[in-house]
Protein backbone atom coordinates (compact mmCIF):
# COMPACT_ATOMS: atom_id res chain seq x y z
CA UNK A 1 0.00 0.00 0.00
CA UNK A 2 2.11 3.42 -0.98
CA UNK A 3 1.48 6.25 1.29
CA UNK A 4 0.36 9.48 0.54
CA UNK A 5 0.46 12.69 1.30
CA UNK A 6 -2.11 15.71 0.71
CA UNK A 7 -0.85 19.18 0.38
CA UNK A 8 -3.95 22.07 0.84
CA UNK A 9 -5.84 19.47 2.35
CA UNK A 10 -8.06 21.91 3.81
CA UNK A 11 -9.11 23.04 0.00
CA UNK A 12 -12.07 21.48 -1.84
CA UNK A 13 -10.03 19.28 -3.78
CA UNK A 14 -8.21 18.28 0.05
CA UNK A 15 -11.10 17.69 1.55
CA UNK A 16 -12.58 15.42 -1.61
CA UNK A 17 -9.51 13.32 -1.82
CA UNK A 18 -9.79 12.32 1.98
CA UNK A 19 -13.51 11.31 0.72
CA UNK A 20 -11.76 9.36 -2.12
CA UNK A 21 -9.74 7.56 -0.36
CA UNK A 22 -12.18 6.16 1.71
CA UNK A 23 -13.46 4.04 -1.34
CA UNK A 24 -10.54 2.18 -2.09
CA UNK A 25 -7.26 -0.05 -0.26
CA UNK A 26 -4.53 1.09 -2.36
CA UNK A 27 -3.17 4.10 -0.79
CA UNK A 28 -3.43 5.49 2.98
CA UNK A 29 -2.75 8.89 4.50
CA UNK A 30 0.43 9.89 5.62
CA UNK A 31 0.60 13.41 5.86
CA UNK A 32 -1.24 16.45 5.66
CA UNK A 33 0.04 20.08 5.00
CA UNK A 34 -1.94 23.37 4.87
CA UNK A 35 -0.58 26.73 4.64
CA UNK A 36 0.80 28.58 8.12
CA UNK A 37 -2.24 31.05 8.37
CA UNK A 38 -4.54 27.93 8.63
CA UNK A 39 -6.70 27.57 11.23
CA UNK A 40 -6.65 24.14 11.24
CA UNK A 41 -3.32 23.54 11.95
CA UNK A 42 -2.37 20.32 14.23
CA UNK A 43 -6.43 19.24 14.19
CA UNK A 44 -7.15 16.12 12.43
CA UNK A 45 -6.88 16.14 8.61
CA UNK A 46 -10.85 15.52 7.95
CA UNK A 47 -12.75 18.69 7.95
CA UNK A 48 -15.93 15.71 8.70
CA UNK A 49 -16.21 12.25 8.59
CA UNK A 50 -14.43 9.72 10.70
CA UNK A 51 -11.10 11.24 11.96
CA UNK A 52 -7.90 10.33 9.94
CA UNK A 53 -5.70 10.13 13.15
CA UNK A 54 -3.35 12.29 10.51
CA UNK A 55 -2.83 16.02 12.22
CA UNK A 56 -2.28 18.44 9.53
CA UNK A 57 0.62 20.94 9.81
CA UNK A 58 2.58 23.65 8.40
CA UNK A 59 5.99 22.02 7.76
CA UNK A 60 6.18 20.48 4.53
CA UNK A 61 9.13 18.44 5.08
CA UNK A 62 7.63 17.15 7.93
CA UNK A 63 4.23 16.42 6.32
CA UNK A 64 5.72 14.35 3.21
CA UNK A 65 7.99 12.09 5.28
CA UNK A 66 7.79 9.10 4.76
CA UNK A 67 5.16 9.27 1.80
CA UNK A 68 5.42 7.29 -1.40
CA UNK A 69 3.79 10.27 -3.35
CA UNK A 70 2.49 13.75 -2.72
CA UNK A 71 -0.29 15.48 -4.03
CA UNK A 72 -0.43 19.22 -4.33
CA UNK A 73 -3.59 20.90 -4.58
CA UNK A 74 -2.44 24.28 -2.65
CA UNK A 75 -2.17 27.72 -4.21
CA UNK A 76 -0.19 28.16 -7.60
CA UNK A 77 2.33 30.61 -5.52
CA UNK A 78 3.92 27.64 -3.17
CA UNK A 79 4.34 25.40 -6.35
CA UNK A 80 7.89 26.06 -6.68
CA UNK A 81 8.95 25.70 -2.98
CA UNK A 82 6.93 22.36 -2.80
CA UNK A 83 8.43 20.97 -5.79
CA UNK A 84 12.46 21.56 -4.48
CA UNK A 85 11.74 20.09 -0.94
CA UNK A 86 9.67 17.36 -3.04
CA UNK A 87 12.83 16.61 -4.86
CA UNK A 88 15.16 17.11 -1.93
CA UNK A 89 13.08 13.86 0.20
CA UNK A 90 12.61 12.00 -2.94
CA UNK A 91 9.16 11.92 -3.43
CA UNK A 92 7.21 11.91 -6.24
CA UNK A 93 4.69 14.91 -7.03
CA UNK A 94 1.29 15.08 -8.14
CA UNK A 95 1.18 18.97 -9.06
CA UNK A 96 -3.05 19.54 -9.15
CA UNK A 97 -2.30 23.34 -8.36
CA UNK A 98 -2.92 26.01 -10.96
CA UNK A 99 -1.93 29.37 -11.77
CA UNK A 100 1.71 28.94 -10.74
CA UNK A 101 3.81 30.98 -13.15
CA UNK A 102 6.37 30.29 -15.85
CA UNK A 103 9.59 30.43 -13.16
CA UNK A 104 7.33 28.03 -11.08
CA UNK A 105 7.48 25.31 -14.30
CA UNK A 106 10.70 25.77 -14.95
CA UNK A 107 11.28 24.44 -11.26
CA UNK A 108 9.26 21.84 -11.69
CA UNK A 109 10.99 20.69 -14.43
CA UNK A 110 14.05 20.39 -12.49
CA UNK A 111 12.48 18.39 -9.95
CA UNK A 112 11.80 15.83 -12.58
CA UNK A 113 15.34 15.27 -13.16
CA UNK A 114 15.04 13.71 -9.44
CA UNK A 115 11.64 12.69 -9.37
CA UNK A 116 8.50 11.70 -10.98
CA UNK A 117 6.53 15.09 -11.37
CA UNK A 118 3.09 15.05 -12.61
CA UNK A 119 1.52 18.01 -13.67
CA UNK A 120 -1.68 18.18 -14.00
CA UNK A 121 -4.41 21.02 -14.30
CA UNK A 122 -7.39 18.73 -14.08
CA UNK A 123 -6.98 15.14 -13.27
CA UNK A 124 -10.90 14.03 -14.48
CA UNK A 125 -10.08 11.14 -16.71
CA UNK A 126 -13.10 12.56 -18.72
CA UNK A 127 -11.02 15.67 -19.31
CA UNK A 128 -7.77 13.75 -20.06
CA UNK A 129 -10.07 11.99 -23.02
CA UNK A 130 -11.52 15.80 -23.90
CA UNK A 131 -7.94 16.43 -24.66
CA UNK A 132 -6.81 13.81 -26.71
CA UNK A 133 -10.29 14.15 -29.04
CA UNK A 134 -9.96 18.21 -29.22
CA UNK A 135 -5.97 17.09 -30.77
CA UNK A 136 -7.76 15.06 -32.95
CA UNK A 137 -10.20 17.47 -34.28
CA UNK A 138 -8.20 19.96 -34.42
CA UNK A 139 -5.79 17.95 -37.06
CA UNK A 140 -8.78 16.56 -38.82
CA UNK A 141 -10.52 20.28 -39.29
CA UNK A 142 -7.42 22.08 -39.97
CA UNK A 143 -6.33 25.80 -39.67
CA UNK A 144 -9.33 27.33 -41.25
CA UNK A 145 -11.66 26.56 -38.31
CA UNK A 146 -11.77 29.36 -35.86
CA UNK A 147 -11.15 28.17 -32.29
CA UNK A 148 -12.88 29.32 -28.80
CA UNK A 149 -12.61 27.52 -25.49
CA UNK A 150 -15.19 28.33 -22.69
CA UNK A 151 -14.66 27.47 -18.95
CA UNK A 152 -16.88 28.34 -16.10
CA UNK A 153 -15.84 27.45 -12.28
CA UNK A 154 -16.99 28.79 -9.20
CA UNK A 155 -17.26 32.07 -7.66
CA UNK A 156 -13.75 31.52 -5.43
CA UNK A 157 -11.50 30.11 -8.21
CA UNK A 158 -8.93 32.81 -8.34
CA UNK A 159 -6.95 32.13 -11.61
CA UNK A 160 -8.34 32.54 -14.98
CA UNK A 161 -8.29 30.80 -17.94
CA UNK A 162 -8.48 28.06 -16.08
CA UNK A 163 -5.31 25.84 -15.95
CA UNK A 164 -7.60 23.32 -17.80
CA UNK A 165 -8.96 25.60 -20.29
CA UNK A 166 -5.00 26.49 -20.83
CA UNK A 167 -3.98 22.98 -21.42
CA UNK A 168 -6.67 22.46 -24.26
CA UNK A 169 -5.27 25.17 -25.84
CA UNK A 170 -2.06 23.92 -25.71
CA UNK A 171 -3.44 20.76 -26.87
CA UNK A 172 -4.84 22.47 -30.34
CA UNK A 173 -1.74 24.68 -30.36
CA UNK A 174 0.02 21.54 -30.29
CA UNK A 175 -1.87 19.83 -32.91
CA UNK A 176 -0.97 23.03 -35.37
CA UNK A 177 2.54 22.91 -34.54
CA UNK A 178 2.62 25.86 -32.97
CA UNK A 179 3.33 27.36 -28.96
CA UNK A 180 -0.15 28.44 -27.14
CA UNK A 181 1.51 32.16 -26.87
CA UNK A 182 1.92 32.49 -30.26
CA UNK A 183 -2.20 32.04 -30.35
CA UNK A 184 -3.57 32.85 -27.68
CA UNK A 185 -6.34 35.61 -27.40
CA UNK A 186 -7.61 36.41 -24.15
CA UNK A 187 -8.95 39.98 -23.86
CA UNK A 188 -11.50 41.40 -26.67
CA UNK A 189 -11.86 44.55 -25.11
CA UNK A 190 -10.82 47.03 -27.93
CA UNK A 191 -12.98 45.15 -30.00
CA UNK A 192 -10.15 44.34 -32.99
CA UNK A 193 -11.75 41.42 -35.46
CA UNK A 194 -10.21 37.96 -34.24
CA UNK A 195 -7.24 37.00 -35.49
CA UNK A 196 -6.73 34.11 -38.47
CA UNK A 197 -5.82 30.90 -36.02
CA UNK A 198 -5.98 32.66 -32.95
CA UNK A 199 -7.08 30.93 -29.78
CA UNK A 200 -9.67 32.60 -28.18
CA UNK A 201 -10.85 32.36 -24.07
CA UNK A 202 -14.07 33.34 -22.09
CA UNK A 203 -13.81 32.68 -18.80
CA UNK A 204 -17.36 32.86 -16.39
CA UNK A 205 -17.29 33.16 -12.35
CA UNK A 206 -20.19 32.20 -10.49
CA UNK A 207 -22.30 30.68 -7.42
CA UNK A 208 -20.85 26.76 -6.82
CA UNK A 209 -20.26 25.60 -10.57
CA UNK A 210 -17.55 22.56 -10.04
CA UNK A 211 -15.93 23.34 -13.66
CA UNK A 212 -17.42 23.44 -16.86
CA UNK A 213 -15.07 23.35 -20.43
CA UNK A 214 -16.33 23.58 -24.06
CA UNK A 215 -13.90 23.88 -26.88
CA UNK A 216 -15.62 25.22 -30.52
CA UNK A 217 -14.35 24.86 -33.93
CA UNK A 218 -16.59 26.74 -36.00
CA UNK A 219 -16.29 27.32 -39.72
CA UNK A 220 -18.64 29.34 -42.21
CA UNK A 221 -22.36 27.13 -41.95
CA UNK A 222 -21.29 24.71 -38.94
CA UNK A 223 -19.75 24.36 -35.53
CA UNK A 224 -18.43 21.92 -33.94
CA UNK A 225 -18.35 21.48 -29.72
CA UNK A 226 -16.49 19.37 -27.56
CA UNK A 227 -17.61 19.82 -23.74
CA UNK A 228 -16.69 18.37 -20.78
CA UNK A 229 -18.83 19.16 -17.77
CA UNK A 230 -18.02 18.26 -13.90
CA UNK A 231 -20.69 17.92 -11.16
CA UNK A 232 -18.86 16.77 -8.04
CA UNK A 233 -15.00 17.30 -7.51
CA UNK A 234 -15.32 13.60 -6.74
CA UNK A 235 -14.01 12.89 -10.08
CA UNK A 236 -11.08 14.85 -9.68
CA UNK A 237 -9.99 13.25 -6.48
CA UNK A 238 -10.59 9.83 -7.75
CA UNK A 239 -8.96 10.82 -10.91
CA UNK A 240 -6.14 12.33 -8.64
CA UNK A 241 -5.52 8.98 -7.01
CA UNK A 242 -5.50 6.97 -9.86
CA UNK A 243 -2.60 9.48 -11.10
CA UNK A 244 -0.96 9.33 -7.75
CA UNK A 245 -0.49 5.29 -7.57
CA UNK A 246 0.19 5.15 -11.19
CA UNK A 247 3.04 8.18 -10.72
CA UNK A 248 4.83 6.79 -7.14
CA UNK A 249 5.72 3.53 -9.53
CA UNK A 250 7.84 5.90 -12.16
CA UNK A 251 10.92 6.72 -12.84
CA UNK A 252 12.05 10.15 -12.79
CA UNK A 253 10.80 12.42 -15.23
CA UNK A 254 7.76 15.35 -16.08
CA UNK A 255 4.26 13.79 -17.27
CA UNK A 256 0.92 14.30 -17.83
CA UNK A 257 -2.72 13.04 -16.95
CA UNK A 258 -2.14 11.31 -20.94
CA UNK A 259 0.50 9.35 -19.53
CA UNK A 260 -1.43 7.45 -17.07
CA UNK A 261 -4.32 6.44 -19.15
CA UNK A 262 -1.22 5.76 -22.06
CA UNK A 263 -3.28 8.05 -24.78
Amino acid sequence: MHALAIVGVTGRMGQALLRALREQSSLRLSGAVASSNSSRLGRDAAGEGEPTGILITADLEAGIRGASVAVDFSAGAGVAAHARISASAGVPLLVGATGFDRAARGVLEQAAQRIPVLIAPNTSVGVTLVAKLVSLATSGLGPSYDVEIFEAHHRGKRDAPSGTALALGEAVAGARGQSLSELASYDRAAGTPRAPGSIGFSSLRAGDIVGEHTVSFAADGERIEITHRATDRMTFARGALRAAEWLAAQPAGLYGMRDVLGV
